[in-house]
């Protein structure tokens, strides 16, 4: 009895491991899927196709990495990608202003007259009864002298504004300012 019970027993494990034995090997574990998927039923189907995605996410990290060949042209508004909370680069200069030249502000001055040198122009403006004679390239408290000509001197004047496009403005003043 013995013997047909192991025979038996053999019978029944070959019989049972066969469908064991004949189902296609699992997919590796390294995480890219086989070209084919086999299904139930033994018909082979096609893998899913991550072509797609994988050219999302390289495009989202060429956007995050600033690498995609993205620009914002404002035109003439204000960036919405800058924030209005932070500060501006250019801290603004906390303290008493300095005597003379250096610590006259640009919209406190007024244009008296222009005189030609041999050196340039030089133009003469008064602020808080006081007279003083600038040249271009002179620093003032909140911009500096740019361009000095026979009837106007043209100022770039350091702007605190973090919703203005530029750190800074141009003002003209001229000697004959236009009627209105």
């Amino acid at each position: 009895m013995s013997r047909s019970f192991s025979s038996f027993t053999l019978a029944l494990l070959l019989l049972t491991g066969l469908p064991v034995l004949s189902q296609a090997p699992l997919p590796p574990a390294s995480g890219t899927p086989p070209a084919e998927m086999q299904s139930d039923q033994g018909v082979l189907a096609p893998a899913p196709d991550t072509g797609g995605i994988d050219e999302i996410l390289e495009g989202e990290e060429e956007v995050l990495s600033g690498s995609g060949g993205f620009s914002y042209d404002p035109g003439n508004r204000r960036d919405p990608f800058k924030s209005l909370l932070t500060g501006t680069e250019n801290p603004t200069i906390r303290g008493p202003r300095p005597e003379g030249i250096p610590g006259l502000l640009i919209d406190e001055i007024d244009l008296l007259g222009i005189w030609r040198t041999p050196r340039g122009y030089v133009a003469q403006v008064k602020a808080s009864n006081k007279s003083y004679l600038l040249r271009e390239g002179d620093q003032l408290f909140d911009g500096d002298v740019v361009n000095i000509h026979k009837d106007e001197v043209v100022f770039k004047q350091q702007v605190q504004d973090p919703t203005a496009l530029k750190p800074f403005r141009e003002v003209v003043k001229s000697l004959n300012p236009p009627q209105t």
